[in-house]
């Protein structure tokens, strides 16, 4: 029987791995006690509004990504990231960015719209796993928010204040992003440690540039330089969308 190769890049991506076991472990708990308590969580399978936001990630996770990927999810994750970098491109603000990749960008293209599925389920970031709704899927639509009238909007917050699990501001469940933020910090130190230098970005274009060999070996020799001229030269860098430190 042939084994499976070793990933040449498992000392940055097995503590993310095993951050994502701890992570699903003590939300199941948490979720447990919060639903026992009256809580309700919308999210399901087949939900898929909050999947055309932009997601921010770290090199370690979106390697993850990329050695799931088949050829043609990583064609499509590609042109996904190139619409992102042309977005970032003309933005006149954060908010339009967001807005503009919520309507124009799309929906990420390993979403399997049929479904309403993820098809690298076990591969998806943190961002994807922690991202949990105490209010029905319609408020997490793009343009919900900002098509409510005032009052709608001040019936919005105080619902938010009074809805246990909310940070009083938003409808996510707070205490489940809280809990992935050690998989953040397994990734800042396995990054720090193996590379002497973090990155960090947008999903699409990280997941892209992490299956470029050339890309990869800058980053795995620390030359932060050398890494983001090869992304650069790919039509891939963009300061909001790239960082090494």
């Amino acid at each position: 029987m042939t084994q499976a190769r070793p990933s040449p890049h498992a000392a940055v991506t097995d503590p993310v791995r095993a951050g994502y076991a701890r992570y699903a472990q003590q939300a199941e708990r948490w979720l447990g006690r919060y639903q026992q308590q009256g809580g309700r969580v919308f999210c399901g399978a087949g939900c898929f509004a909050c999947c055309n936001m932009p997601i921010r990630v770290s090199l370690a996770e979106a390697l993850i990504m990329t050695a799931a990927l088949t050829p043609e999810q990583a064609r499509a994750v590609e042109a996904h990231a190139r619409a992102a970098v042309a977005n970032a491109r003309t933005a006149r603000s954060d908010e339009q960015y967001v807005q503009r990749h919520r309507d124009e960008v799309g929906y990420c293209p390993i979403l399997n719209r049929e479904t309403g599925g993820c098809s690298q389920y076990d591969a998806r970031p943190t961002r994807c796993r922690d991202t949990f709704s105490a209010f029905p899927a319609t408020y997490c639509e793009s343009g919900t928010l900002e098509r409510m009238t005032r009052r709608e909007q001040a019936e919005y917050r105080r619902e938010v204040a009074r809805t246990p699990g909310t940070d009083g501001e938003l409808h996510f469940i707070a205490p489940l992003e809280h809990l992935s933020e050690p998989v953040w910090v397994a990734a800042s130190r396995a990054m720090r440690q193996s590379w002497g230098l973090e990155v960090w970005g947008d999903f699409w274009l990280l997941t892209t540039l992490g299956a470029d060999s050339r890309f990869m070996s800058a980053v795995s020799q620390g030359n932060a330089r050398a890494a983001w001229q090869i992304a650069s030269g790919r039509g891939l860098a963009h300061r909001m969308l790239l960082e090494m430190e």
